[in-house]
């Protein structure tokens, strides 16, 4: 029987190790992480410009737990990024203070959604989104669930679109 706190394997993701991460393809354009991967605690920055054609991102939970600086930037292509619950922090189902750990997604001209589970980057102390005029979805957290999603971070949207004002 699925309980619906533990996270279930995804048999379709591209990445389940962090071996397959460091091997993957620059051409790939739908980047799928299965849960409880790269938890390596060598992995601190995970810089996406790496994949220029991506068009989606889904990480599934508990995975990159140590990672402190999160980059999607100049992506444009993308035009999904889903993130588990859990991700992104040690505190797992808690919440901590970090001021080196920062969250950035800007200049993706495509981008529409963005949804991050609940408990996922509780410890980031910055999370800044711009220029992404065609943003239409943003959720952090399950309002159920009660989830810390960027607990303590200064959250900044900025935009010169007329649409985001």
């Amino acid at each position: 029987m699925d309980h619906p706190s533990i996270p279930q394997h995804n048999p379709n993701a591209n990445v389940h190790s962090m071996e397959e991460w460091t091997s993957l393809s620059s051409s790939v354009t739908q980047l799928i992480v299965d849960c409880c991967c790269c938890n390596d605690d060598q992995l601190k920055t995970l810089d996406f410009s790496n994949w220029r054609v991506l068009k989606g991102i889904e990480i599934g939970s508990i995975s990159f737990q140590y990672v402190e600086t999160v980059k999607i930037v100049g992506l444009n292509d993308l035009e999904r990024v889903v993130i588990g619950k859990n991700c992104f922090t040690q505190h797992k189902s808690s919440f901590g203070k970090n001021p080196d750990r920062h969250f950035y997604l800007k200049d993706c001209e495509r981008l529409k959604e963005l949804k991050i589970g609940y408990y996922s980057f509780n410890e980031y102390w910055v999370c800044r989104i711009e220029n992404v005029d065609r943003l239409e979805v943003i959720e952090m957290g399950e309002i159920e669930e009660g989830g810390c999603t960027f607990k303590f971070a200064s959250l900044e949207l900025k935009s010169d679109s007329e649409r985001m004002e």
